[in-house]
């Protein structure tokens, strides 16, 4: 089983779907949809056999397209969606988008709030009761000087699944311990990691071989058990936002990185998230 556990998608269908932004500084709205129907088609054509819907910064938040292309085709896609971390109502709207709506779990951005723990405002505490209380999964976008949040938190919620997007950002040069904060984050059994947007980490042509101690850092750390894979946009969207083809993504895992062993790629471009999501 195949499993891209990061994609966007999004329709441009106001008032029912609405675009805009989301996150403090954000400015960039789309200027064309990118489709579940256009993902569900490339998906076929790779050998792709579930996608993971994220919600997008450019598509406020409200969570429909994201819900409703999950009651469409069920049995290719899971939903993640957004919630305003500084939305006093966040908590039932949690309740909302899993229980009614269906949505599997949320995705939040401390790296947008810089200066402030957002993750852990006095406010927030009711939304991660509820977000307990439901199994959501939840993912992170974030930075190493935001691990500390997360590492409150999954202490917090022991039951619950958390994801680091993005390997948590390891710049390029940078010293070993700035990365740390990531890697320690594994000592927490329930974070898990995603590898994805290896190409953006890299100053390199594919395989982006300046990323690889990095990427075989987090093997080491998390293991494959707690790593799944991911991409970005449907289509088109990939090349016009510098991202790879969905091909060369998969080729990434599969050719690119040589420290990973086929039991490995399997597991992490399926096996894990089969596990988080129960994919059948």
């Amino acid at each position: 089983m195949i499993v891209d556990t990061h994609v966007h998608v999004w329709e441009i269908d106001p008032p029912k779907y609405p675009v805009g932004p989301t996150a403090p500084g954000w400015k960039s709205l789309p200027d064309e949809p990118g489709t579940a129907d256009e993902l569900l088609a490339e998906m076929d054509q790779c050998g792709v056999d579930w996608s993971v819907l994220v919600q997008t910064s450019w598509s406020t938040w409200d969570n429909g397209y994201i819900a409703d292309s999950v009651a469409r085709f069920p049995r290719r896609f899971v939903g993640m969606g957004l919630l305003d971390p500084q939305d006093p109502g966040n908590a039932a709207l949690a309740r909302y988008w899993v229980k009614e709506r269906g949505l599997a779990g949320f995705r939040f951005h401390p790296m947008y709030y810089q200066g402030e723990k957002i993750l852990l405002t006095a406010q927030n505490q009711a939304l991660w009761e509820e977000i307990a209380s439901l199994g959501a999964v939840v993912q992170f976008h974030l930075n190493p000087r935001d691990a500390d949040q997360v590492d409150q938190i999954a202490r917090r919620c022991p039951r619950n699944l958390f994801i680091l997007d993005h390997m948590g950002y390891p710049q390029v040069g940078e010293e070993p311990a700035a990365f740390q904060p990531i890697l320690d984050l594994a000592r927490n059994e329930n974070v898990y990691l995603k590898l994805s947007d290896v190409r953006g980490r890299s100053k390199e042509p594919f395989p982006f071989a300046d990323v690889h101690p990095y990427a075989e850092r987090l093997v080491r750390a998390f293991g494959a058990g707690r790593m799944v894979w991911g991409t970005g946009y449907p289509g088109h969207h990939r090349v016009k936002h510098r991202w790879l083809p969905l091909a060369d993504e998969l080729r990434l895992v599969r050719e690119g990185l040589p420290f990973l062993t086929p039991a490995q790629q399997d597991q992490i471009l399926g096996g894990t998230a089969a596990g988080i999501w129960k994919l059948g």
